[in-house]
Formats: structure tokens, sequence, C-alpha cells
């Protein structure tokens, strides 16, 4: 995951709320007559190219990239205060 902000393109509004999906594999054999399961190793994550990433707002998922560039497009500045003490 990349150190840059995030901004769901799909509800426009959420900048902080966000879940990252991973895909696992979970090797298992099972009986070929009787359907019972034999064998289960543990799971391992499956490397992906890209991360999906889900907004917790709208749960609209896509790559990590969009939501990158939709910050970028949109990017949040900071508020300036105007100083009350001279």
């Amino acid at each position: 995951m990349e150190e840059k902000p995030y901004f769901c393109p799909n509800c426009r509004s959420n900048r902080f709320k966000f879940s990252r999906i991973t895909t696992f594999s979970m090797p298992f054999r099972k009986d070929a007559i009787s359907g019972e399961l034999l064998e289960k190793d543990e799971p391992v994550i499956v490397p992906d190219a890209e991360d999906i990433i889900q907004c917790q707002v709208c749960h609209f998922t896509g790559n990590e990239m969009r939501f990158i560039k939709a910050a970028e497009r949109e990017p949040r500045t900071q508020p300036t205060v105007p100083s009350t003490y001279t």
C-alpha cells in the first residue's frame, strides 16, 4: 500500500475509512466419493499486482490507483485560520 491519500471516486465523500481486501489460497483434499474433507493446509496470501481497496461508506471496491488518482484530482488542503494574536 502506498503512503498517499485516498478519496472514494464513487461516493465522493470518504477520505479516511477504507478496507484492504486480500485473497487467500487454502489447499485441501476431499474424498472423491463422499466429499469428506481429508486434509486441509494453512491459508496462504496470494500476492496481487495491485491492492484492492474498499470504501467503508459506500462499499465501492476498486484497485488502489483509482482511489489515489481521485485524491489527486480533488486534493484536500489544510485550512488556514487567521491568527487573532498580533
